[in-house]
């Protein structure tokens, strides 16, 4: 239960996320936030409390090859993630294929969203949600798209709203962070 939204502008990645932890019979709100940065790479995640601990304090990837960002994070950027939450005790392998969890990922301006099976998709609308509130934040991203006066930050928060009065187990405060 969880609501991240991501949105670009090709020079600037602002993520924000909710601050709700569910089993899916409770909802409690946390302190700890699901958005940070870790070196150059903005974050936010969903699916477990405990991916998101290890993507924060025990992923170890350098910067980005300036050259090809997209086949870097494809590549490197995924095989850190991969070890990261096998040392961790989070991956699990599930018919035979292994299986980590969804996270947004800003760097270098572009906006990554990564699945549950470790793929990376990069969106060209600029904009990305993810979690159990994605359906209804990304109307919201969508309907601010073309609205110059509206932020980035606003976009994100407006979206964030929207998923936390539509969506169970999506609740403020919201956290939301920018970077190049």
């Amino acid at each position: 239960m969880t609501c991240i939204v991501g949105i670009t502008d090709g020079r600037t990645v602002t993520i924000g996320g909710d601050s709700a932890g569910s089993d899916g019979w409770h909802v409690a709100v946390r302190s700890d936030s699901k958005v940070f940065q870790v070196g150059p790479y903005l974050m936010g995640f969903t699916t477990s409390y405990r991916m998101g601990q290890l993507l924060r304090y025990s992923l170890d990837v350098g910067e980005p090859d300036s050259w090809d960002v997209d086949r870097f994070m494809v590549t490197t950027f995924i095989e850190a993630v991969r070890e990261c939450l096998s040392t961790g005790g989070y991956a699990r392998t599930e018919n035979g294929q292994e299986q980590g969890g969804q996270f947004l990922v800003g760097i270098h301006g572009r906006l990554y969203v990564v699945g549950d099976d470790y793929q990376i998709g990069h969106t060209i609308s600029g904009y990305a949600a993810v979690g159990s509130g994605y359906l209804v934040a990304l109307g919201s991203l969508h309907s601010t798209a073309r609205t110059p006066d509206v932020s980035s930050e606003q976009r994100a928060v407006m979206a964030l709203e929207a998923a936390a009065e539509l969506t169970e187990g999506v609740r403020p405060p919201f956290t939301v962070v920018q970077a190049q």
